[in-house]
């Protein structure tokens, strides 16, 4: 099995920035594609960032483009969502999430971590 434990999460105000962390452990895949995902309140869960297991190759929702950064520590089985110029509609529970293979549904999901965003 494979366990992601989420961190970072908390309360902003617009404009401010949080930096979200995500570390893999147990029985991960060889090599795997990782990403963020968020659900806002009355909202379905959305894609926000992902990024593949070479680190070259990244994906970003178009609310979030230019604001997000992902990045990913092989080494250390990690993957960072850095969230700058935060709106109040980035208010949502983040999840991370790894894709063994391709880009269909993820594998494995973590727990979440809260982020809100005042205005």
């Amino acid at each position: 099995q494979v366990q992601l434990a989420e961190s970072g999460g908390g309360l902003v105000q617009a404009g401010g920035s949080l930096r979200l962390s995500c570390a893999a452990s147990g029985r991960t895949p060889s090599r795997y594609n990782m990403g963020w995902f968020r659900q806002a309140p009355g909202k379905k869960r959305e894609v926000v960032a992902k990024i593949r297991w070479s680190g070259v190759s990244t994906y970003y929702a178009d609310s979030v483009k230019g604001r997000f950064t992902i990045a990913r520590d092989n080494a250390k089985n990690t993957v960072s969502l850095q969230m700058n110029s935060l709106k109040p509609e980035d208010t949502a529970v983040y999840y991370c999430a790894i894709w063994s293979t391709g880009w269909g549904d993820p594998d494995y999901w973590g727990q979440g971590t809260e982020v809100t965003v005042s205005s």
